[in-house]
């Protein structure tokens, strides 16, 4: 069997690929290798899907870490905002919720799914799920697990990465496109829960604390501001994901064993401006111990670790705190050490970093800069944002180019 383009991958980069191939006038095949499409997309958002993110174009760069940089065309030729217009206009209207946050009014992610099938469907995508593929053996061939070989102009590898394996993320493309010359950058767990010694405070939720990260010369290597949930390996929650990719990386990267972070637990307000509310309220109660004094401000199963760490007895009274003893209480609070010594694995990560580099793609098609004819999209690339809908945006803007120019090319009258 022939077509003009293949897409390998039905997840929102391989979808939205397809659909735009299909739109330039090519005839395109979508395989899939689980018997449904959009496994791992059905989950994300907690079944919600955080589809796209209302920021600037500008503010979507800034929160791919992961060489957000690279996306600048493809936004350029189909953004964040050109996302909402897609579900807008196929009667699926999306609401904002916190930090910009785009989620369909339905609060189903399976709505997105039938959407983008729908849309394949009316363009005359042949959509073929249990067909996993075995390799790409050479340009304009695809050999399926079954034996079958597929030819096109085209091909366009939207394979995702290799978190969540269960969903079919497994990485196998990563050895085709080895083998077809391409460099795969280490991959390591991005948005994943980070491990700490500290696990007796599991269950407890802080909201909207300051996390940074610190290397072994105090230098701050990232920081960010939300909500972080204690677990028994150590820390979850929104600051906490946004974290793990860095602590992974300059663990690595410096040959450490555990690095330190730092909450602030007050990041409205200045060390003086705290200083003074916590003295007031111990100057008032200043027969009470300052375990009790601090409770009034944290949560209890916080306060044995915030008065350790500032060196200052629990039962102690206002009338016997010294000065120094004050600065390093307020200097704690603005400041508690959390040491972390990984990251939990990468089959747990939402995100997957590393991937095929991007110095080998065409950053204006996703043209591989190797392969004539060879297209990436999505997380199969070096490319990996923060949750918040930014790694969807940047699957389905790469897809949507991937399938435009993998129709321009496929339509070429060289290769005709």
């Amino acid at each position: 069997m022939s077509a003009e383009v293949i897409v390998i991958g039905a997840g929102p980069a391989g979808l939205m690929a397809a659909i735009s191939s299909a739109q330039k006038g090519a005839k395109t095949l979508l395989l899939e290798k689980n018997e449904v499409v959009g496994r791992k997309l059905r989950l994300t958002g907690g079944g919600r899907c955080n589809l796209t993110n209302s920021a600037d174009l500008q503010t979507i760069i800034n929160n791919i870490p992961g060489n957000g940089r690279f996306l600048y065309s493809a936004l350029s030729q189909f953004s964040n905002k050109d996302i909402i217009n897609f579900f807008e206009k196929e009667n699926l209207p999306l609401k904002e919720e916190d930090n910009g946050r785009m989620f369909p009014v339905t609060d189903k992610a399976a709505d997105i799914i039938e959407v983008l099938i729908k849309k394949a469907r009316q363009l005359d995508v042949d959509i073929r799920t249990e067909s996993p593929v075995r390799n790409i053996p050479a340009l304009g061939s695809v050999i399926l697990t079954s034996g079958e070989t597929l030819r096109a102009k085209s091909i366009i590898v939207a394979t995702g990465g290799n978190s969540f394996p269960h969903t079919g993320s497994t990485g196998e493309a990563y050895g085709w496109l080895t083998h077809l010359g391409h460099t795969i950058t280490e991959l390591y767990p991005a948005e994943v829960g980070v491990l700490s010694t500290t696990t007796d405070l599991q269950g407890l939720s802080l909201q909207n604390i300051s996390i940074e990260v610190f290397d072994q010369k105090h230098k701050r290597i990232t920081k960010h501001q939300g909500d972080i949930l204690f677990t028994h390996y150590g820390l979850s929650g929104p600051a906490a994901l946004r974290c793990s990719s860095h602590i992974h990386q300059a663990l690595k990267k410096h040959n450490l064993q555990s690095l330190d972070l730092t909450l602030d637990l007050f990041p409205g307000k200045n060390h003086e401006e705290l200083r003074k509310v916590i003295f007031a309220k111990a100057k008032k109660d200043h027969n009470k111990a300052i375990k009790t004094i601090l409770s009034s401000f944290v949560p209890k199963r916080l306060v044995s670790l915030i008065l350790t760490q500032a060196q200052i007895p629990s039962d102690i009274t206002f009338p016997q705190i010294s000065k120094k003893s004050w600065d390093d209480l307020i200097s704690t609070l603005k400041s508690l050490k959390i040491p972390v010594s990984g990251t939990r694995p990468l089959k747990e990560a939402f995100v997957t970093g590393g991937g095929v580099s991007t110095k080998e793609v065409d950053p204006k098609t996703m043209q591989s800069k190797i392969v004539p004819g060879l297209f990436l999209a999505g997380e199969v690339l070096d490319i990996s944002g923060y949750t918040g809908g930014f790694n969807i945006t940047a699957a389905m803007s790469t897809g949507y180019v991937a399938g435009t120019h993998a129709a321009i090319h496929a339509n070429s009258p060289l290769l005709r």
